[in-house]
């Protein structure tokens, strides 16, 4: 099978609707079948990001799509990424450099201009593969997103490509989401719609088919395949925090929870512990007390200083103050590192309006908050209870702290992370640490964890990754979106 068309859009009814997961799944397919394929979201919105291996920032989901494809990840396979920073506001990524912070009503004129890097980089991805994977954001139902629009329909129609419209049945409401969502397209972009696709469809079809036929006589389009309801699946999440988690044996297991603030990034940086078997990994929402626990981790932030307030206005403060009395640990990771020295400064305004509060005080560190985004690959060697354990990671953050004292990680880009004296807080801006398993290990076993296992989460996407592409195979028609030449 060889694409007959060069690309192929994946939208959906709704956000969350599967069109991440479709696009990957899709990716490791062509992947297996000797295509040389790439993914493609032209605007994202997510606090999850990743880093190129030429120093550009991209949407975590499309760099994990980069691996289903069994490509490096660049700058161009997510050109506009957009990180909110307020309810009305986003640092906004172009082509993987950040750019200036604007609010919402900002944007639409911005968006005349975002248009040119994305059809750029769109062309780029174009002659070096020879299938790009779109997808879509949120849907493009969304009337009034439509002037200017760069990420649904108004880019399929601008660069020319075929659309495909997925929807969750498990949401309830499928038929209505898919034909509302045609009846709100004009003719020309219900003309570039190939098909649909329903995902995570649950039981015996035989009582769906009845709904298929009628949506197809409706609609005048072919239903594509319906994708079952499919668990255990390790997939990165573009934004919302899966809670998911299969309570242990507490004997048996160590508890860690993760304290949700209003601008929690880069939370993926846990996944490699919701797999651990010895590991009860839990998401305190916010305002919400703390579940009493081994270990506290305070995790990135996109408003250090904004959700710092945060965190002490729901009295979390307190109560990490009395984990610690009572024999626990606390972890922090970027903006959580930040918060558990002694001061943050933000003397330009990057990252809200208050530009100066005073840390937890765990920490002897001082951190300024700068314009230019420290953005790095990084690998080096984890010092942790007398042991050593390779390490790797990635850096996203605009500060820059000074520290005092021992530092928990050494590479060839210097020194990173420090831990106190009474040896029960550490910090760290290196993202992805439990990623390596050799050091998940070691932190756990820092954390109260004797005999940790060795859980690979690189092992565990890859397995994924087939098991979905061998769904799609089985579930969809390839020769609805690819005809045979």
């Amino acid at each position: 099978m060889l694409p007959t068309s060069k690309a192929l859009m994946v939208q959906g009814t709704t956000s969350d609707a599967g069109k991440s997961v479709l696009v990957a799944g899709l990716g490791r397919v062509l992947l297996r079948r000797g295509i040389a394929v790439a993914p493609f979201k032209p605007q994202n919105m997510a606090l999850n990001s990743a880093v190129t291996s030429d120093g550009g920032e991209i949407g975590r989901a499309q760099a994990f799509q980069a691996l289903a494809c069994g490509v490096e990840p660049t700058v161009h396979m997510n050109p506009i990424l957009l990180k909110p920073n307020s309810d009305c506001g986003a640092q906004i990524i172009v082509q993987g450099k950040a750019g200036e912070s604007m609010n919402a009503i900002g944007f639409k004129s911005y968006k005349q201009f975002a248009m040119k890097p994305v059809m750029e980089s769109f062309s780029i991805l174009q002659q070096q593969f020879e299938c790009v994977l779109i997808e879509g954001a949120g849907s493009p139902a969304e009337v009034n997103l439509r002037e200017n629009d760069i990420a649904n329909m108004g880019f399929a129609e601008e660069a020319d490509v075929p659309v495909i419209i997925v929807a969750d049945i498990d949401r309830g409401g499928v038929f209505a989401h898919l034909v509302g969502t045609l009846d709100c397209l004009s003719q020309s972009e219900r003309d570039r719609v190939i098909g649909f696709v329903i995902n995570r469809f649950r039981g015996d079809i035989s009582l769906l088919e009845p709904g298929l036929d009628w949506l197809e006589e409706k609609t005048g389009k072919p239903v594509i395949g319906v994708v079952p309801y499919l668990q255990g699946l390790m997939l990165d999440a573009e934004d919302a925090i899966d809670v998911t988690q299969v309570t242990l044996d507490t004997d048996k297991t160590l508890n860690v929870v993760v304290p949700v603030v209003p601008r929690i990034s880069n939370h993926t940086d846990f996944d490699a512990l919701r797999i651990h078997p010895q590991v009860n990994l839990q998401f305190a929402a916010p305002g919400k007390p703390l579940p009493t626990c081994d270990l506290i981790i305070l995790p990135g932030s996109k408003s250090v200083i904004s959700d710092l307030a945060s965190l002490r206005e729901y009295g979390w403060d307190e109560q990490i103050t009395k984990h610690l009395r009572y024999g626990g640990k606390v972890m922090g990771i970027c903006g959580g590192y930040q918060m558990l020295g002694k001061m943050l400064e933000d003397p330009h305004g990057i990252e809200g309006t208050i530009l100066r509060a005073e840390g937890l005080g765990y920490l002897n560190t001082h951190t300024i908050i700068e314009r230019e985004k420290v953005l790095t690959r990084c690998k080096g060697q984890l010092r942790l209870c007398g042991k050593t354990a390779p390490v790797f990671g990635y850096e996203i953050h605009m500060g820059i702290t000074d520290s005092a004292g021992e530092h928990l990680i050494s590479s060839e880009n210097g020194l990173d992370g420090l831990i106190n004296q009474d040896n029960n807080v550490l910090g760290t801006y290196w993202h992805g640490l439990f990623d390596s398993p050799e050091a998940c290990s070691l932190l756990l076993e820092w954390a109260g964890l004797g005999d940790a296992k060795r859980v690979s989460l690189e092992d565990e996407r890859e397995r994924s990754l087939n098991v979905l592409a061998d769904a799609l195979e089985t579930s969809l028609d390839l020769e609805k979106l690819w005809p045979t030449r």
